[in-house]
């Protein structure tokens, strides 16, 4: 009997499916470290304990992109091992802060299945929970990926498209226990602008670009335990380059963000995102948001912005699709997404 495990095709999904992942894995400081290593990543409540606990919270968090790829990356052996591409996600929620000494472990259901029309592959939707050493879940969202097919004659499973909100509204987000931005050091955090200072439509040039390197994307890949073939693997694709891992497109763009949204402090919400264009080592990221909704929290000081996050291999801003309704080839991440803002 084979020991080895050659991951899931899409013929090996079935619909209810409850996949618990394995690792589990502690953070520590260790990840917020190389995280801000790996990127330009300097949002204060992340950087600065003092500065976190002046906010209302026990010490700084594990970044929430951090804790998205901890949690992520334990789903992709058993989700996306074999995957063409990840495609979408929808309904995202970090729930409670993560901490360094917290254990994270991640459950997925099956709550959607497509095959495609060329019969070699089809699209497996989940839905991911991320959960710490004491059952809480700290983060939930589905995702779908394209899956290539194993048996090409494997009779195509009845198609399941789950029907996922456009959107979270404001009462879905949670704010974390505590969290108070009345006395908050704008100084300190880097920018002046406050949640009132933005209105719904603007356009924000985030200026600066990175440039992509082969050596970074593999430090950030085996961080994350991303075990996709496609990421490290140079021969699993035809073209003999690796895809750069979607999640690290994400938070370079994040952290490319701070340039005009230094004060966009937590992520709560995770409304939809698509990766438009793949990226590969030496194309140069650059970044622009587009501010979509705004609403009050219930928390002190604090208020929620929703934020259209896009990355582009072209440096241009405010462009996203052309007049067939597809992704321009310049946009690499469309991600929309709220955080939490002092007012």
């Amino acid at each position: 009997m084979a020991k080895t495990n050659p991951g899931r095709f899409f013929e090996d999904y079935r619909l209810g499916d409850v996949i618990e992942h394995a690792v589990p894995r502690t953070v520590s400081g260790g990840e917020r470290a190389l995280y801000h290593a790996l990127y330009p990543a300097r949002h204060a409540l992340y950087s600065s304990d003092e500065f976190a606990r002046a906010s209302g919270l026990p010490a700084s968090p594990l970044d929430d992109l951090a804790a998205f790829h901890v949690v992520f990356g334990k789903t992709v052996p058993d989700i996306s091992l074999n995957a063409v591409a990840n495609l979408g996600y929808a309904e995202g929620r970090w729930l409670k802060p993560v901490y360094a000494g917290d254990t994270l472990r991640s459950t997925s259901e099956v709550i959607g299945l497509k095959q495609n029309s060329n019969g070699k592959s089809g699209v497996v939707y989940v839905r991911t929970k991320g959960l710490n050493q004491r059952g809480e879940v700290v983060m939930d969202y589905v995702r779908w990926v394209m899956v290539r097919k194993n048996d090409l004659d494997a009779p195509a499973p009845e198609t399941v498209i789950p029907e996922l909100k456009q959107t979270l509204a404001a009462s879905d987000l949670a704010i974390p226990e505590g969290l108070d931005f009345s006395k908050y050091d704008f100084t300190l955090a880097g920018e002046t602008h406050r949640w009132g200072d933005y209105d719904i439509g603007e356009i924000i040039d985030h200026v600066d670009g990175v440039t992509v390197e082969e050596a970074e994307h593999m430090i950030a890949t085996r961080l994350w335990q991303n075990t996709a073939k496609v990421h490290f693997d140079a021969t699993f694709r035809p073209d003999g380059q690796r895809l750069i891992y979607g999640g690290h497109v994400i938070s370079m763009a994040r952290a490319l963000s701070f340039n005009g949204l230094a004060n966009a402090q937590m992520i709560v919400g995770l409304n939809g995102g698509a990766h438009a264009n793949p990226c590969f080592s030496g194309l140069t990221v650059k970044a622009w948001s587009e501010v979509l909704d705004k609403a009050e929290t219930s928390a002190p000081g604090v208020g929620a912005i929703r934020l259209r996050l896009v990355a582009t291999s072209d440096g241009s801003v405010g462009a996203l699709k052309g007049d067939d309704g597809k992704y321009l080839p310049g946009v690499l991440l469309d991600l929309d997404y709220w955080a939490l803002m002092p007012t």
